[in-house]
């Protein structure tokens, strides 16, 4: 079973962000939340809590799975591009320099390694709750 976790408009540019999302793409939870945690970068901090947000989402929708049987992994995590706020900079001689200040939106999906064994526990479950 999948879970999504989506963060909108990042005031930060996708491009910088991929550098995050590209290190902890197809890693288990375990090891992308250690990576985060001590990656240097802006953008690790938010995909950390986006991350969170998204196990707290699988177990939401898993209530009776333990997450340590799950062995869940990001399946796939997306950047896109957002709004782009457009602001006139100085410059010499009367001119304007545009400015860009780019925004992103990401999404993450996670999914568990063990599916099919979930999905057979979760039938049993629900066959003895009848």
């Amino acid at each position: 079973m999948e879970a999504v976790a989506k963060l909108k408009n990042v005031p930060t540019s996708p491009r910088k962000m991929r550098m995050v999302a590209d290190v902890i793409r197809g890693m288990d939870v375990n090891k992308a939340l250690y990576l985060l945690k001590y990656e240097p970068k802006e953008g690790a901090a938010r995909l950390e809590k986006l991350l969170l947000s998204a196990i707290s989402n699988w177990q939401q929708a898993n209530e009776d799975v333990n997450l340590e049987d799950a062995d869940l992994f990001i399946k796939s995590i997306n950047v896109d591009g957002g709004k782009i706020l457009k602001r006139l900079r100085p410059a010499p001689q009367g001119r304007a320099h545009r400015i860009r200040k780019r925004s992103n939106h990401v999404t993450l999906v996670l999914d568990s390694r063990n599916a099919e064994q979930i999905e057979v526990e979760k039938s049993e479950t629900s066959d003895t709750k009848e």
